[in-house]
């Protein structure tokens, strides 16, 4: 560790290297539960590619672990540190260094906030769309090493489908510049793609070019209330099987309603045992609503309520913002992230309430219902070992579900600690053991990220 720490020190700047257990126990993991973190023997704070590179030589030259990471707000572990290893946080490469209208990119490092590169797109009337509910405080390098999604998925897309190109170091200090500026192009193996997602476990992104789009109106939103799960359920299916495209569409549950009622007196009839959010933000958007709404009727809805402007409009979607603050009142919560096909949401929402009951817990589900990425959140009192097992084998027992109706272990949280073996279950042999060599042509010491994903 001595010749680590010294090594280190001599090759980066004052103040980007910290030894306190104290500092590094605080930078030791992210916000998952049930994920243990080691203890670090140093973390780094670079400002330049460069820096990472020198990082990563050491790292091989000595055989140390390196995990990455950005603001810590994953729910995986992903950046959950291992014993002996270097932490290497990249928030202080927090430059947007081009943001360019006419080819509609923006080039930044890995450290940039989610919220800071909107607003400056904004600034130049376009939207980068990736909109995870941490985008205040998130990073773009962490949304882009777990493929972050968020509220806007169902019309907009994903981080992936914004990513044209990253430079990346590899474990041995090389530096890979993969994809491209261009809005199109398909030159060799599409590495870029293979990077979003990988957890850090490939190479550490130190550069990104990202897509922009013009930016969109503001959304006009309507609730519709229903007296059961299937038939918002069924709603979802009726409104994308008409051809809608809608900007945000998000269900919350019986529990998810109640919880958020008694937070911030909402107003929500104790009846509704789901809440569907629509909204659109192109043109037309009072007919587009007045045709879900029909739909939503349609399909079951005991009250359908279109917002009249813009300042409704949040009102309304209030509630879905106040869903996990209002269920994190209740006790400690264990977030899930199972997607699956949106003919299968409510039966997943059925699924998790006879899991809840089964294993006399709370578990309060908020979902984008629109792509059927469903967040169960299982609610429970940390201080009690029975009441934990039960949370853990409740966990699991929702993801098994969520493989059962052909859906998939996570939507946009990542695998990180807490779900390798369900991803090993996920993939099958064959799949998990091409994992495994890719994994091994990029770090063939296994020196990055170790012990995540696979």
């Amino acid at each position: 560790m001595g010749e680590l720490v010294e090594r280190l020190s001599e090759g980066l700047p004052d103040g980007a290297v910290a030894v306190d257990p104290d500092v590094t126990g605080a930078y030791a993991r992210d916000m998952a539960g049930f994920c243990d973190a080691g203890e670090p023997a140093v973390l780094v704070f670079p400002e330049t590619v460069e820096q990472v590179q020198f990082v990563m030589r050491t790292a091989t030259e000595l055989r140390v672990p390196v995990v990455p990471q950005g603001a810590r707000t994953g729910l995986s572990g992903g950046a959950n540190a291992v014993d002996g290893c270097i932490l290497l946080s990249l928030t202080r490469m927090n430059r947007i260094l081009h943001l360019d209208p006419v080819d509609r990119i923006a080039i930044v490092q890995p450290g940039v906030v989610n919220a800071e590169l909107s607003r400056a797109a904004e600034a130049q009337q376009l939207a980068y769309p990736p909109d995870p509910s941490s985008w205040e405080s998130c990073t773009i390098g962490g949304n882009i090493g777990t493929g972050a999604g968020g509220l806007c998925c169902v019309k907009y897309g994903v981080t992936s489908e914004y990513v044209l190109g990253l430079d990346v170091v590899l474990a041995d200090g090389r530096l890979l510049r993969t994809g491209r500026r261009t809005a199109k192009g398909v030159a060799g193996y599409d590495l870029t793609r293979l990077l979003v997602g990988s957890e850090g476990t490939l190479g550490v992104v130190v550069e990104a070019v990202l897509a922009l789009r013009p930016a969109p109106g503001p959304q006009l939103v309507l609730a519709a209330e229903f007296d059961s799960v299937d038939a918002a359920g069924q709603a979802v299916c009726e409104v994308m099987a008409a051809g809608f495209t809608p900007s945000l569409m998000e269900l919350m549950d019986a529990t998810t309603v109640r919880a958020v009622n008694e937070m911030a007196q909402m107003g929500l009839p104790e009846s509704t045992r789901a809440l569907l959010l629509v909204a659109f933000d192109g043109p037309d958007q009072r007919a587009l609503l007045d045709a879900v709404g029909a739909l939503c009727t349609a399909a079951g809805a005991t009250e359908v309520v279109p917002a009249e402007d813009r300042a409704e409009s949040e009102l309304l979607l209030q509630a879905r913002r106040l869903a996990l603050p209002a269920l994190e009142r209740m006790g400690t919560t264990m977030i899930d992230d199972v997607a699956v096909p949106r003919s299968a949401l409510a039966a997943m929402l059925n699924g998790v309430a006879e899991i809840a009951e089964r294993h006399r817990l709370t578990i309060g589900v908020v979902s984008h219902a629109g792509d059927g990425n469903t967040h169960p959140v299982v609610i429970f009192d940390a201080r009690d070992p029975e009441q934990v097992e039960r949370a853990r084998t409740s966990f699991d027992e929702i993801m098994a579900l969520g493989l059962e109706l052909g859906g998939t272990v996570t939507g946009e949280h990542g695998i990180g600690l807490l779900k390798r073996e369900w991803l090993a279950r996920e993939l099958g042999s064959v799949g998990l053991e091409l994992q495994r060599q890719i994994k091994a042509v990029f770090d063939p010491l296994g020196l990055l990220n170790p012990g995540k994903m696979i």
